[in-house]
């Protein structure tokens, strides 16, 4: 993955807490087709492939923790995907928002990926790590501080 320097980097600014909502509920929309997607080709998998009767698809524990790995893997691809290429998920680009580096690049693998653990982990504390925004002197979010990142406000064209 190449990291590349953003354009624009005098003119953005710290994002805030309302933003960062609008773009997460954009993104849920994204985020919900793919595991529709993905729950739909799992099934005809264990239906046409392996052979499962319709009332067995789902009922054991294989069955469940394939396909929760599998909505992981895919939605943390979807966002490692749209961080290191362009700094922004559709969600973002609706809010004008970016994802970058503190020094105005494009995120690593390793940084994504940081991102992605942290924001689990965010909304699993009822979304503290979200909320911190409102605390943080520099609007950092719990990933924002993790994975040594910002999130940004573009100005208008």
């Amino acid at each position: 993955m190449q990291t590349r320097r953003f354009t624009q980097l005098d003119s953005v600014w710290p994002a805030g807490l309302g933003r960062r909502l609008g773009a997460m509920l954009y993104d849920g929309f994204l985020v919900t087709a793919i595991w529709i997607a993905v729950t739909v080709v799992h099934m005809l998998f264990f239906r046409y492939v392996l052979g499962q009767q319709p009332e067995e698809i789902g009922t054991t524990a294989s069955d469940v923790l394939s396909l929760q790995l599998l909505l992981v893997f895919f939605v943390t691809l979807f966002f490692v995907f749209s961080w290191s290429r362009g700094g922004m998920t559709l969600g973002m680009q609706a809010w004008r928002l970016r994802v970058q580096t503190v020094d105005g690049y494009s995120l690593n693998l390793k940084q994504c990926l940081i991102r992605c653990a942290v924001a689990w982990l965010s909304l699993l504390a009822f979304g503290l790590g979200y909320l911190w925004v409102l605390f943080d002197k520099q609007r950092r979010s719990w990933p924002d501080i993790a994975s040594n990142t910002q999130t940004v406000v573009l100005p208008k064209k």
